[in-house]
């Protein structure tokens, strides 16, 4: 056995079943095994795996196990001479095997094997290569010198930034997305350290063979597309903790016990400064757009107080109260805000009515607590609609200011138009095409040849040949690649010759209802799938938290007149309890029908087939009304639903 391929999967199912039809197409002529360990994934991972490639070996977790466990599972039963160890999030190239074999082949002095590695989006990745994280090294990476001068041969070790990244080099650390292992050097230095749960395996690991005796090698002469799901987290506390806690065990193992305390005191630190700064940006980044709002109403509300002190009561000296201007007009700044942000007038893209709206439900709440209040709090009902008014003017101008400024044009609102080009031949393009309107996506389509041909066939654009062209003529910011027709190797090679266009990329599997996309394999809007977008939009999660929100409250308070109607007394309670700390949704997916390809929501107490009490559903029908549920989500279905079926909401 030449070969034994290893990929450890967690809830990616998507992105798995694209990189094993690519590695078994890149496979083709060698002697090879390919396992799958999956770490319990609650996503149809193994189902898919078995229905879809039944050549596979595949190792069912029952649970999460991590990553150096779950490759020690599979790398203990292996047979192969070489040992890949691959990311699920990872699409290799036709020959991509069989370079990277042959090259071990006649390379004996190598204990192990990275390549070049490209984002999704076509551009190269700085970890493809690496240096020993010394403590030295690593201060540099820390405090962002790595950053500001990667291509020094001092400050760009960690990245090996100063080597070009064209040409073979021996490196001291791979990569663990695409890591090739000698079998007999394995044997030697011990398989994966199961200390490390997450990261910082492929570090030791990689400097244990070095440490045998071998190198490792940085091999360019093939590529591969790593999705990278970690990139959307590396500003999370959790990334944090995780990253630089591995990097402490690494340290205390490989160095030296002075070197070793040197190297923990800098983590320490950069555990704690990154975490300032990952909070930092996090809090900045939401409440810098409200502050700003905040301050400018305040403002103008208070030059509004005195010229309606001034105009109207004719006199000089403060006609209202210090309270008014200190408790009550931030009381009401406060309700506007979250009048608007209830509203969606902070979502993107921005619509200037959700604004309008907010502002005004905002000020009929204010008008309706200012008529509840004792005489005495009432200042001014006056200043209430100016204040209101001005907050309308104010939020409304500086959006379209902003606007102006960021596009240098007044089409507020109105996200870019996509415009997609959709390449392969026969009847794989039109399915795509035909899924893309399913989906709802109002967008330019266009279907793109691989092939010249002479007669160009109604709708399709050109030729692959003519793709520049055809991008600037047709203004194409999107480009589809059905995989059954192209190659990855001529999709690694199309992307990475566009990379410095605006143009996102995105990968068609066959006979599939989904695409994958983007840089990362954490944001599920890059996906496109058929109906059942609805409920994951950002407004509708937020409104749907709203409503379980204001309902277990309502519950809550009313409980001591309701517990009577209730099946389960108890369980009712319990539930407001759930719902009110996130634990549980009152409406949701039926638990008993397939719910893998939807948007993920919180366990439900109700489900759409309550509406049905009287009828016995069968499993078609209770995964069609959860696919109903998700595509056509409305907050009425909600509370329809808690009607029909308020017996039930005691139901555990």
């Amino acid at each position: 056995m030449q070969l034994s391929v290893i990929i450890v999967n967690y809830n990616v199912k998507y992105f798995l079943e694209q990189c094993l039809k690519s590695v078994f197409i890149s496979g083709e002529g060698i002697e090879m095994e390919v396992f799958v360990v999956d770490n319990n994934s609650v996503d149809g991972s193994v189902e898919m795996v078995k229905e879809k490639f039944p050549q596979v070996k595949l190792i069912a977790n029952k649970n999460n196990h991590g990553f150096s466990k779950a490759n020690n599972q599979a790398i203990n039963v292996s047979k192969g001479k070489y040992v890949l160890l691959l990311n699920p999030d990872t699409v290799v190239e036709n020959d991509t095997l069989s370079k990277v074999v042959n090259f071990m082949d006649k390379t004996p002095d190598a204990g192990g094997l990275g390549v070049k590695m490209l984002d999704g989006q076509g551009v190269f990745l700085p970890e493809s290569k690496r240096g020993l994280p010394t403590p030295l090294v690593a201060f540099y990476k820390i405090f962002g010198l790595s950053a500001l001068f990667p291509h020094s041969k001092i400050f760009g070790k960690y990245h090996l930034g100063y080597l070009n990244s064209d040409r073979l080099h021996k490196v001291e650390i791979l990569s663990g997305a695409f890591m090739l292992l000698r079998k007999s050097v394995l044997e030697k230095t011990g398989y994966l350290d199961e200390t490390f749960f997450m990261y910082g395996e492929d570090i030791d690991l990689s400097w244990r063979i070095i440490q045998a005796g071998y190198n490792n090698y940085y091999f360019p002469q093939t590529r591969i597309i790593h999705y990278k799901g970690e990139s959307t987290k590396k500003s999370s506390i959790n990334y944090v903790f995780v990253f630089y806690n591995a990097m402490i065990i690494f340290a205390r193992k490989h160095f030296s016990k002075k070197n070793a305390s040197i190297f923990s005191f800098l983590i320490n630190i950069a555990i704690y400064f990154r975490a300032l700064l990952a909070i930092t940006r996090r809090f900045v980044q939401r409440i810098i757009i409200p502050a700003i709002d905040a301050s400018i109403i305040f403002t103008g509300i208070f030059y509004i107080k005195d010229y309606w002190e001034k105009q109207v009561f004719n006199i000089d000296q403060n006609y209202y109260p210090p309270e008014f201007i200190y408790y009550f007009v931030p009381a009401y700044i406060l309700i506007w805000l979250f009048s608007v942000y209830i509203s969606g007038g902070y979502d993107k893209p921005l619509k200037l009515f959700r604004i309008v709206r907010g502002i005004a439900l905002g000020t009929v709440i204010i008008l309706v607590i200012y008529a509840l209040l004792p005489l005495s709090m009432r200042f001014s009902r006056a200043l209430i609609l100016l204040g209101s008014f001005w907050a309308l003017t104010s939020m409304l101008l500086t959006r379209v200011i902003g606007h102006l400024i960021r596009y240098r044009n007044l089409s507020i609102g109105q996200q870019q138009k996509k415009r997609i080009a959709i390449i392969g031949n026969g009847t794989e393009p039109e399915r795509v095409a035909m899924m893309l309107r399913q989906s709802g996506n109002n967008a330019f389509i266009g279907l793109i040849h691989l092939n010249n041909q002479t007669t160009r066939k109604k709708g399709y654009l050109g030729t692959i040949d003519n793709l520049n062209e055809i991008i600037e003529v047709y203004n194409i910011n999107e480009i589809i690649f059905c995989a059954s027709e192209v190659s990855s190797q001529e999709i690694i090679s199309q992307m990475s010759a566009l990379k410095n266009k605006t143009i996102n990329f995105k990968i068609a599997p066959p006979e599939s209802l989904f695409i994958i996309g983007s840089n990362s394999i954490d944001t599920f809007g890059d996906y496109y799938t058929v109906d059942i977008n609805t409920i994951n939009q950002t407004a509708n999660k937020r409104n749907k938290r709203l409503f379980d929100i204001i309902t277990s409250l309502f519950f809550f308070i009313l409980y001591p007149g309701f517990f009577i109607f209730v099946k389960q007394p108890i369980g009712f309670f319990r539930n407001i309890i759930y719902v009110l700390i996130n634990k549980k949704t009152w409406v949701g997916y039926h638990p008993l029908a397939g719910n893998e390809k939807l948007p993920a929501i919180k366990k439900s107490v109700l489900n759409p087939a309550d509406m049905y009490k009287t009828k016995k559903l069968d499993y078609t029908t209770l995964s069609n009304l959860n696919t109903l549920y998700a595509k056509d989500f409305r907050l009425e279905n909600d509370f329809h639903i808690i009607r029909k079926a308020f017996r039930n909401v005691g139901r555990s």
